[in-house]
């Protein structure tokens, strides 16, 4: 839900490059990146970091605004030009309005267009123009969701939260930004110190910089041996397939800078701090269904950390700059070349590993190990978990393989005979590896086999802490024994993972191992740990209060969307601080009125403070808003079931599971519901017809099992136990 024309003429870039790496440290005369580092800005100008964020001019606008319309469901957009401003008359739902764009926001293969719509509220357009040269279908106006009529009613709608500049896309486009949200008044006061990603995201003020005296640069056939040494460098050895490396272990630590943006994640400060811990600023997200296929492949837009942090090379220390120039972020070298840097050419060039020309298609390493992806229409991004194909996994659980990619016309069982009669069984899953993906398919695994994933040091950590965060899944309690060597595992995701599971244990087994990551090193784990040991009272431990502080921080800088309210009222009950915790979801529903789960919450407190006439209001109020959420038609069908209305009960039911056909838990009460009106008949025949559907339906079939026992159906009860084995 994230994302100038490609040649500026040279004067301009000139200007642009002392503007933009030198306008940070303008308030001292001393400070020019430009003169000491000519060809890293150099480098710099060509890069899509350059081009992240810029004042709408005729240099930076791509998009045609000669008067050209586009038109999509219920919307027109008509481009235009007001002397040199440039404008957009959009049309929708019967209103006309025009707007003036402030910011261009990306370059290619697509560029968006900044409108402000508030003070200081800029909100992302919902047509952008597709860059891309005409020979690609590019050069026109397009809609970022095609396939929907996006109306103002409906949470993606451009105007709505999720839509916003200020709170979802300005950190990572701009150098220095603070939203600056006030909640109160619903407003930012966003600034930064420079427009686009420039030297100071990566290398922060550099206040001393200029201060400090230059050393002396060597040529690397000029150093020592030690030195060398304490360099390093990928070598690969006679006879060896795959380079190592050679020196003292690489510090990746910088990497950190790169996943601030590069990921799928959750902030807990405002703003970005160059060269402090990726962990300190943001609580990433695991790899979870939608948003990865069941093997790890990228499937929802999810950048690159979770997938990197997949693959053997991340594991090995190869880091970002061994394959991109650091400052143009482009690829070091094009083609098989750029992998041939490490991996032999005698063994991976050869035609009996390629199996296809290697001037073709097929015979580039990229598009059988790093498949793509296309999102916001046209931007296609390589998955950089650098895996094996796997046909296999596409019969057993749908997931994508590359070779099927390009031979459409062909059956995943015949990949599968193909790449076993290439290349053997010499990459064959782990057992570990194989319940992994079980795990990501069903949610849940027998105990023991969960745990097995979790302890097998040879698996990575990410793959690891991911089986961590599904295990509420599989068990219901956890105790110390089974997190004390989680708790000390010196992988942080192991820890964030353990702390995110705290309530699994019992509060006495909280106040043993798991009480320590309070005080770990890294922010997003201790404000997890906070989350679960509030019981303890703030008042008993230093560390808990500063923890605690962090956590309301984290909760105070998402305010702006739904998400915010949500997090800080659950937080706020948990301190027994009722009407805080509804004035929260309150002010979730006023700014995010299409964000179901505040309403879902709401009425639960006023259900629980027997407030039912609340309830019922808030529920209504909801539906109302968001007819379509499968979450507030079962949640009010759970309403009417207390409040005896029973019969109608079912259609909120049937309604919710029309929404969500994949959410088995709403088949599971619907059935219930129609079991507890003398129609358990009704409810095994449609069940019988419905189970297949669902990827893990241990619940259903167990339902299917118990009714088909009380009417004594036999066939019945045989059919529903398969579905358990």
């Amino acid at each position: 839900m994230s994302s100038i024309k490609t040649l500026f003429i040279s004067i301009h870039v000139s200007l642009l490059s002392l503007m933009f790496c030198g306008n940070v440290l303008a308030d001292t005369d001393k400070k020019d990146c430009v003169s000491c580092h000519q060809q890293a800005v150099s480098d710099w100008q060509t890069s899509d970091h350059a081009k992240a964020m810029d004042i709408a001019t005729s240099y930076s606008v791509l998009g045609d605004f000669s008067g050209t319309t586009a038109t999509h469901h219920s919307q027109t957009a008509k481009f235009y030009k007001k002397g040199q401003d440039f404008h957009i008359t959009f049309t929708e739902g019967g209103k006309t309005t025009d707007y003036k764009v402030t910011y261009t926001f990306g370059h290619y293969p697509l560029q968006q267009y900044l409108i402000e719509t508030d003070t200081k509220r800029y909100q992302v357009f919902p047509f952008a123009w597709d860059s891309r040269p005409k020979e690609q279908d590019g050069q026109n106006w397009y809609p970022i969701y095609p396939e929907e009529d996006v109306l103002p009613q409906d949470r993606l709608h451009w105007q709505q939260p999720l839509q916003n500049w200020n709170g979802m896309c300005a950190d990572c486009h701009s150098d220095g930004l603070k939203r600056q949200y006030t909640p109160a008044t619903n407003q930012f006061d966003t600034k930064w110190d420079n427009i686009n990603v420039g030297c100071q995201s990566c290398h922060g003020k550099m206040d001393d910089h200029q201060s400090s005296p230059l050393k002396n640069s060597k040529n690397a056939l000029n150093l020592t041996a030690a030195e060398q040494k304490q360099v390093g460098h990928w070598l690969r050895q006679p006879n060896e397939k795959v380079a190592t490396w050679q020196g003292e272990k690489r510090d990746n630590s910088f990497m950190d800078n790169c996943f601030a943006c590069h990921s799928l994640r959750t902030p807990l400060t405002d703003g970005i701090i160059p060269n402090e811990p990726f962990l300190d600023q943001f609580s990433p997200s695991l790899l979870s269904q939608p948003m990865y296929h069941v093997d790890g492949q990228i499937k929802e837009e999810v950048y690159v950390y979770g997938s990197f942090l997949q693959s053997k090379m991340f594991h090995q220390g190869v880091n970002c700059l061994d394959c991109h120039n650091p400052h143009s972020m482009k690829l070091k070298v094009e083609g098989n070349a750029l992998c041939l840097q490490c991996h032999s050419a005698e063994e991976y060039q050869k035609p009996t590993h390629l199996n296809h020309p290697a001037d073709s298609a097929g015979g580039q390493c990229i598009n059988c190990h790093m498949p793509e992806k296309t999102y916001m229409g046209v931007d296609a991004r390589r998955d950089h978990s650098f895996r094996i194909p796997r046909p296999e996994l596409t019969e057993k659980y749908g997931a994508p393989n590359t070779c099927n990619t390009c031979h459409t016309d062909e059956t995943a069982k015949w990949a599968k005979n193909q790449v076993k009669n290439l290349y053997g069984n010499n990459n064959a899953l782990s057992n570990t590896e194989q319940d992994l993906i079980q795990l990501q398919h069903q949610y849940r695994l027998p105990p023991v086999q969960h745990f097995a994933i979790i302890n097998d040091g040879k698996l990575n950590e990410i793959y690891r802490a991911s089986a961590i965060a599904l295990l509420p899944n599989s068990v219901q309690e956890l105790t110390d024994t089974h997190i004390k060597a989680w708790v000390n595992s010196s992988e942080p995701l192991i820890r964030l993972a353990t702390a995110q599971i705290g309530f699994l244990l019992p509060l006495p087994e909280r106040n043993k191992s798991y009480i320590k990551l309070l005080q770990d090193d890294l922010k997003a784990i201790r404000v997890q740990a906070a989350n679960h040991l509030l019981e303890l009272g703030l008042e008993n431990s230093q560390a808990l209060k500063t923890a605690f502080d962090e956590l309301v921080t984290s909760h105070d800088v998402s305010m702006w969307r739904g998400e915010g309210g949500l997090n800080a009222s659950m937080l706020q009950l948990s301190l027994q601080q009722l009407q805080p915790a509804i004035d929260s979801l309150q002010h979730s529903i006023k700014i995010d009125p299409y964000f179901p789960a505040a309403y879902v919450n709401l009425a639960d407190i006023y259900r629980r403070s027997q407030a039912v006439d609340k309830e019922k209001s808030i529920y209504q109020q909801g539906i109302n808003a968001n007819p379509k959420s499968g979450m507030l038609h079962y949640s009010f069908g759970l309403h009417q079931i207390r409040s005896g209305d029973k019969q109608n009960s079912l259609k909120s039911f049937q309604q919710a599971i029309k929404l969500e056909p994949e959410n088995s838990q709403y088949a599971y009460v619907y059935f219930i519901a129609l079991d507890n009106l003398g129609k358990t008949k009704q409810a095994l025949a449609q069940l019988k017809m419905v189970i297949g559907k669902y990827p893990a339906p241990y619940q259903l079939a167990q339902l299917g099992m118990s009714y088909a026992q009380k009417l004594q159906d036999r066939v019945a009860y045989d059919y529903f136990q398969r579905y358990l084995n």
